[in-house]
């Protein structure tokens, strides 16, 4: 068998009742959705399990919510002894890749991405930026589109490489709305706004990094025990100055998902484990190479079928 990554969901797997009924049967689970209370001081785990949805999806909501959830199935999932080779995350699912890894504290990231999420939503008021994924065109063609939007004053960059003819850009709202028309010009086949607060991993969240770097800096951010693929490089990190150096860069960078899982794939990876809310990274794991293997677990049954299929019956 070859090498097995676990892989964690970022922003937009957000559902409420996720993680709900693992924390009820498992006092390992609900123990986590506890320290994230704690930490916070409010009820996360209300919110995550009762809603409202819109609530939820709030930047500052959702993306705290998103890592405890993950980690509390994660916490459930390591009985099996089923161990990674390698981990990452999309953006937001970085961090929790980071406190799967031993980089990170838990209370520490939850806190982390708490602020990560409030500096996010202030960067830029509301309305003013936003993303829109562009399907069926050629990265590079698409970074030459949004270069000639940009070059006439309105920002807007690649924001996402997730799978070959999916990609996200990203910046003010008048240079995603020139950049998604010209992009059909050029031969896009659709391009879907997306329902997000701001315009994420692009230049107008510089501000934003900056607020960031105060925050890490006051955390113990240690070498990770278990290589973690950067979004930003696609490469695999584990020194603490560089986990920091590419968490800030992350937040005005694209998300170089599939260059990630290409590396993890040439790294001798046949098995990707989605860990947390959704199947989103699974389906784009499969649009980047058919031949690997994808489990998603996000409840008591994938939980169980996963377990079975990677251990066997024994």
């Amino acid at each position: 068998m070859g090498k097995i990554a676990f892989v964690f969901p970022g922003q937009g797997s957000q559902s409420v009742g996720m993680g709900q009924k693992l924390a009820e049967n498992y006092e390992e689970v609900a123990s986590i959705f506890k320290q994230a209370d704690d930490r916070l001081g409010d009820s996360l785990s209300s919110l995550i399990f009762n809603g409202p949805q819109e609530t939820l999806t709030k930047t500052t909501n959702a993306q705290p919510a998103l890592l405890t959830t993950s980690i509390a199935i994660l916490e459930k999932f390591k009985e099996a002894n089923i161990t990674a080779d390698y981990m990452a995350g999309h953006s937001l699912g970085e961090y929790t890749a980071l406190v799967a890894s031993g980089a990170l504290s838990f209370e520490d990231a939850v806190y982390l991405v708490r602020k990560r999420g409030e500096f996010m939503e202030e960067a830029v008021p509301s309305g003013q930026g936003t993303m829109a994924a562009v399907l069926g065109m050629e990265s590079a063609l698409l970074k030459e589109v949004c270069e000639g939007v940009n070059n006439t004053g309105h920002p807007v960059q690649l924001a996402n490489i997730n799978c070959p003819g999916q990609i996200v850009i990203s910046g003010s709202t008048e240079g995603v709305t020139i950049a998604s028309e010209k992009a059909k010009e050029h031969g896009a086949k659709r391009v879907i706004p997306l329902e997000v607060s701001g315009p994420f991993h692009s230049s107008l969240m510089k501000p934003a990094a900056q607020k960031l770097l105060e925050v890490l800096d006051k955390c113990d951010v240690k070498d990770a025990t278990i290589p973690v693929i950067a979004n930003v490089s696609g490469d695999q990190m584990t020194n603490s100055q560089v986990i920091k150096d590419k968490l800030i860069e992350q937040l005005y960078s694209p998300v170089l998902w599939q260059d990630s899982v290409e590396t993890m794939i040439n790294l001798g990876v046949d098995t990707f484990i989605e860990i947390g809310p959704g199947k989103v990274l699974s389906g784009l794991i499969k649009k980047i190479n058919r031949k690997v293997t994808t489990y998603a677990i996000n409840d008591e049954d994938s939980l169980q079928a996963t377990i079975v299929a990677l251990k066997g019956e024994n």
